[in-house]
């Protein structure tokens, strides 16, 4: 363990960013990250607890106290090894996972201070790994077994790489021309780089994994199809990417977009470089972004950078906001409106395009299942011009598994049910995780079932082959 002085500062080192009033008209990475001189006055905050409360925070359970002891020691190589022996896409976490409810909302020095900054430490050293071009091999044993990955998300990107680091044969199918999932057409460039998305993505095909792209399973090939081409076991982790709507009238406007449409132009068909890249997306000079959530401070973040006065609707207060507060706080620096307590209930439109929307006033009530207090609409009303309406309020499981395949069982809601504890589905060989599972979550939670699932789809090949020993003997 290195022997260093706790430092009993109670803020968290701050993190250097972009000027708000430059950020706000560009696409590159909104925050900066720390210098080593930085990450090791940050880390010395670090109590190593016995007891590692981040730890149980993390839901692939990366070795923190560790990691953050070699940081202090200088030995960013081996912070990074404790990092990645659980964490398959560190840079990817760092930068967006909920750290402040996960890993830092345990943490010890939290009590009475700021918690230790733990995803940006984390981020600091996947940085430096991928900056100083370390490639070591993985030494693997070949199982001999061919495993099919649906979905080349975290979730995907996660199981597959585990499996391949098991010694499985792993395919895995993306329905888009680019691996990556929501990394690469939801979460926006300013604070994902795709490029770094890339360089995580080469870390797991570096393992073994093979990918195709442009494939879309249900319809260019089927569950059955890979099992006839000799797939032992079929992960499937096709997130959540069925945008929901408000059903109000007016939604059928040019100029309405569902967040997930609206998201992949500018972030996978590089709409935001227009016209160097083909792909135009029409803004106007007014936007309304309806929602409350991490997706809605995306948009209306990428269409502020896009040259437009956008105003975030939201039917609550900010007390009940879902998204993060570091990224309202962002939203607000960067000159986004809000008009919370309002809520949608028509858009108008003049020859076939959004030219206002109608909104209700909204109170609070008591709180709901949500835990979050319920809006409750007073009768009155206003209307407000807006060239665009984005609607940010949730997405549903990819649907396409479900309609090809009666065998597999779904909720009511599009989720696909799989037993708790082996993560599999109602057809047999065939696992689900992530997003697909549990409706739209967080990036490191559907990595955390990509990492369960895994596992149980270890344990079931060879439960199997180990049967079919015992039935020829």
């Amino acid at each position: 363990m290195a022997d260093y002085k706790i430092n009993m500062s109670k803020e968290k080192v701050k993190m250097p960013e972009q000027d708000p009033n430059i950020r706000n008209k560009n696409f590159k990475e909104v925050t900066l990250g720390y210098t080593l001189e930085m990450a090791q006055k940050e880390a010395t905050r670090c109590l190593q607890c016995k007891n590692a409360p981040c730890m149980s925070g993390c839901p692939v359970s990366v070795h923190i106290p560790e990691f953050i002891n070699y940081l202090v020691a200088g030995n960013l190589e081996n912070a990074y090894d404790a990092i990645s022996f659980t964490n398959n896409l560190p840079a990817i976490c760092g930068r967006v996972c909920p750290q402040e409810v996960q890993c830092e909302g345990v943490c010890t020095r939290g009590i009475k201070s700021e918690p230790v900054a733990i995803g940006r430490l984390e981020r600091f050293i996947a940085d430096w790994y991928m900056n100083n071009s370390y490639n070591k091999p993985v030494e693997v044993t070949s199982q001999n077994a061919k495993v099919a990955v649906i979905g080349a998300g975290p979730s995907g990107l996660s199981a597959a790489a585990d499996l391949a680091k098991m010694g499985y044969q792993v395919v895995l199918f993306e329905a888009f021309h680019a691996a990556g999932g929501v990394l690469m057409y939801g979460i926006p460039e300013f604070r994902l780089p795709k490029e770094l998305v890339q360089k995580e993505l080469k870390n797991v095909i570096g393992l073994g994994v093979k990918l195709q792209t442009n494939t879309i399973v249900g319809r260019t090939i089927s569950l059955n199809d890979l099992f006839d081409q000799g797939f032992e076991s079929i992960y499937i982790s096709t997130g959540a990417g069925l945008p929901s709507f408000l059903g109000i009238d007016g939604e059928n406007l040019n100029g309405v977009y569902s967040a997930n449409e609206f998201l992949t132009r500018i972030n996978l068909m590089k709409a935001y470089k227009f016209p160097e890249y083909d792909t135009p997306v029409h803004i106007g000079k007014k936007v309304c972004i309806v929602g409350g959530g991490n997706v809605a401070m995306d948009a209306a973040r990428s269409a502020k950078r896009l040259g437009a006065d956008v105003t975030i609707v939201y039917r609550r207060s900010f007390d009940e906001m879902p998204a993060r507060i570091e990224e309202s706080h962002h939203a607000m620096e960067e000159g986004v409106n809000f008009m919370n307590l309002h809520n949608p209930v028509e858009i108008l439109g003049n020859d076939g395009w959004v030219n206002a929307v109608k909104l209700e006033k909204m109170n609070l009530g008591q709180a709901d299942n949500s835990g979050r207090r319920r809006p409750i609409p007073t009768g009155e009303y206003e209307e407000v011009k807006f060239d665009s309406v984005i609607v940010s309020i949730g997405q549903s499981p990819n649907p396409l598994i479900k309609q090809t395949n009666d065998d597999i069982k779904t909720e009511d809601w599009g989720g696909i049910i799989v037993n708790k504890d082996s993560t599999m589905t109602s057809k047999d060989g065939v696992f689900a995780g992530g997003d697909a599972v549990s409706g739209a979550a967080t990036v490191i939670l559907a990595m955390g079932a990509g990492k369960k699932a895994a596992i149980n789809i270890d344990k079931y090949i060879k439960e199997k082959r180990n049967k079919v020993k015992e039935e020829l003997n």
